[in-house]
């Protein structure tokens, strides 16, 4: 619920990040979202800017930064653009690694489908299971 001038609830709050209330409770527990004070009677009001907060760490996800990198951003705010800019570079360096790892597992996918193709053409074993069940330490026939 909202009500005039006196903030978000928690709920209200999940509802406009387009995250459910445990996100929220998660995203406090380890630091990423300041927890109100809760007062005697009533609920804790969390301030309107508080969805933009999450807003940033969900596209932060989205882009491969963890929760932790997350909060060395959220701690940076908007003073150190050379430091953000370095994990940026240290994160698209991962990625980068990554999708070598997957084109050399796009590669090696495709010459056994080829292999598998092949097999079934001349009426022989299947390759591809032949390769994925033969030990690797053992050599091959």
């Amino acid at each position: 619920m909202h009500t005039k001038g006196q903030g978000l609830t928690i709920g209200a709050l999940a509802r406009q990040a387009g995250v459910n209330v445990e996100t929220i409770r998660y995203y406090q527990r380890i630091g990423l979202l300041f927890e109100p004070p809760k007062p005697a009677q009533g609920y804790r009001r969390y301030p309107q800017q508080e969805v933009s907060r999450v807003h940033f760490i969900k596209r932060a996800q989205e882009l491969g930064f963890s929760l932790k990198e997350i909060a060395g951003l959220l701690q940076l705010n908007d003073g150190n653009c050379s430091a953000a800019r370095h994990m940026a570079e240290q994160k698209r360096e991962l990625v980068n690694t990554r999708l070598n790892d997957l084109k050399r597992l796009y590669d090696t996918l495709s010459s056994m489908i080829d292999a598998c193709r092949q097999s079934e053409a001349n009426g022989a074993c299947c390759a591809l299971i032949d390769t994925l069940t033969r030990n690797p330490d053992r050599p091959s026939d």
